[in-house]
């Protein structure tokens, strides 16, 4: 096993709450794919009546229905100041919802309603960018400009703390780069127009989740030091998860990032342990292992396809920490 370099690497985590993965389907997506959302259908009876709904904090909108009954078939794509504009593809077989150029605005949960059944998709959108030591990285806002009544904070790490807010209401805009001993010192620039933060001269301890909070509806991002290791073909590994033991009230995940899927997780507050192993054609099918004690993850029998990045996440309310990054290369004999 060779141990190599380390890289930064940036990924937006547009979530609601991890714990959103329990009790409902959950897509991950990159910005720009497109997903179908399933209706279970092979087709519609006489008297169906579909209903997609959309919910990310306090939105609430009707954005697709089919009557069969009326004979009709409808998409509210200029709801919610159109975000959904040429984006909703309904199919009339079967109900199911496909939307297609995904954006952050996107992110949230779908509801499909029906006479007999209601079923639920949460959708999030996690943009990675890769970065070298030194380099700039700007976490964009996704605003064009700010109204008049726009308050946004950026926070950052396992405290919250603040580092940069813009109050409208007050003409106001702070840099608070003296916090944490310094570390943001002369390397925080807030754009008063949208809000985005730039962080220039980038190092280790820049990595960490920072959270936009822009009139309490919230985005976040997470600034990943990803450390490189070389495994044998055939061989098992283990990404350890830093901790000794689970703790009852933080909610615990893995993620295959180079296909953005969750591969394993842990709900303490019901005991569940989940390990997802037939996503991705099955390729992780009876190789992975999860500690329940430690959260660590093992991989057994490793083959190329298990190659790539990994990441380790932590929920506790509102405070999302990234606990392990790794970059995983397999080699042959």
């Amino acid at each position: 096993m060779r141990e190599m370099a380390i890289k930064l690497v940036l990924f937006c985590l547009c979530f609601w709450r991890l714990d959103d993965v329990f009790g409902q389907e959950t897509k991950l997506m990159k910005p720009g794919d497109s997903v179908t959302l399933n209706s279970g259908l092979t087709e519609m009876k006489d008297d169906d009546q579909i209903q997609w709904m959309f919910r990310s904090g306090k939105e609430n909108a009707l954005i697709a229905e089919i009557n069969v009954r009326a004979d009709s078939m409808t998409v509210y794509e200029d709801v919610l100041d159109g975000r959904f504009r040429n984006r909703l593809k309904l199919n009339n077989q079967t109900g199911s919802l496909t939307i297609t150029n995904s954006r952050n605005e996107h992110t949230g949960l779908y509801e499909l309603l029906t006479k007999s059944v209601m079923k639920r998709f949460f959708l999030s959108i996690i943009d990675e960018i890769s970065m070298k030591e030194g380099d700039s990285v700007t976490l964009n806002s996704d605003l064009t400009e700010m109204k008049d009544d726009n308050v946004i904070q950026w926070r950052f790490g396992n405290e919250n703390t603040l580092i940069a807010e813009i109050n409208k209401q007050t003409d106001s805009m702070t840099v608070y780069d003296d916090v944490l001993d310094g570390r943001f010192r002369n390397r925080l620039k807030l754009n008063n127009q949208t809000g985005s933060l730039t962080i220039t001269n980038t190092t280790t301890e820049h990595a960490g989740a920072y959270e936009l909070d822009i009139n309490n509806e919230k985005k976040r991002f997470l600034l990943a030091v990803y450390d490189e290791i070389s495994v044998k073909e055939g061989d098992s590994l283990t990404i350890n998860s830093g901790r000794t033991e689970i703790t009852t009230g933080e909610m615990f995940f893995w993620l295959y990032m180079n296909e953005i899927t969750f591969i394993a997780g842990i709900n303490p507050w019901v005991n569940n342990i989940t390990v997802y192993d037939d996503v991705l054609d099955g390729r992780f099918r009876d190789r992975l292992k999860l500690d329940y004690q430690t959260g660590s993850l093992t991989i057994t029998n490793i083959t190329t396809q298990h190659a790539g990045r990994y990441v380790f996440l932590t929920e506790r309310g509102p405070i999302i920490r990234l606990l392990e990054a790794l970059s995983v290369s397999v080699y042959g004999e």
